[in-house]
């Protein structure tokens, strides 16, 4: 892909949800095509290297990112809090809500990158909005654990897991047969859980650059 300079948008806020205040982190590129929310599970923060990494190869391509923490300071070493699929769900949906009818990105196509229980919040919230949401990107998830909305999914949807990481493959398989949509496994190889392997984050971050670009616009691009 050719590579242009590309101006960025990028400020820190506070969205309101539920009752509390989550801070993010929104950049928006010039000329932007969309705009990706990033949901990650315990263990992870929006500025972690990881999501960083994706965030930028979107940025790069035109597609403004939200990074932002699903649970307050307070709540992320709270293990009914952090597995808490319904809740967290709830606050993403708000997220989406607020993007909808923000200025910067009330036209913006929306997609979801999430990762661990992030996923499976990410799969509820694109089942319970799927004239919101375009596309959707897991790494390393568990998807499996969005249960019953599995089957009422309808953006395209990538599952990204390391070849190295048996178990949550085989739950992402099964997960993939209970989805009625265009959807994807790729298994990413060398890589282990977290993906902490050399080289095995540019895999990712290069696939859902790709996955977005292809179907971020709408449903007429998803065949």
């Amino acid at each position: 892909m050719q590579q242009t300079e590309t101006r960025f948008t990028q400020k820190t806020i506070e969205i309101p949800v539920t009752g509390i205040q989550l801070k993010a982190q929104l950049t928006i590129p010039g000329l932007a095509r969309g705009v990706v929310v990033f949901a990650h599970g315990f263990g992870s923060t929006c500025f972690s290297r990881r999501n960083q990494l994706v965030a930028a190869k979107l940025q790069n391509e035109g597609i403004g990112t939200l990074l932002l923490d699903l649970l307050a300071p307070g709540e992320k070493y709270d293990p009914e809090m952090t597995g808490d699929i319904d809740l967290l769900a709830r606050r993403l949906a708000g997220v989406t809500e607020w993007l909808m009818v923000t200025h910067q990105t009330a036209d913006f196509p929306i997609g979801l990158f999430g990762s661990g229980t992030g996923s499976a919040a990410a799969l509820e919230v694109a089942a319970s909005m799927p004239d919101v949401i375009h596309a959707v990107v897991s790494r390393g998830g568990r998807p499996d654990l969005a249960d019953s909305w599995l089957p009422l999914v309808e953006a395209p949807t990538l599952l990204l897991v390391g070849n190295l990481d048996n178990q949550v493959m085989e739950l992402n398989r099964r997960a993939m047969r209970c989805m009625d949509c265009t959807c994807e496994l790729v298994s990413v190889a060398g890589a282990t859980h977290r993906f902490p392997e050399q080289g095995t984050m540019d895999q990712v971050a290069v696939m859902a650059r790709d996955w977005f670009v292809k179907y971020l616009n709408g449903k007429e691009d998803w065949q």
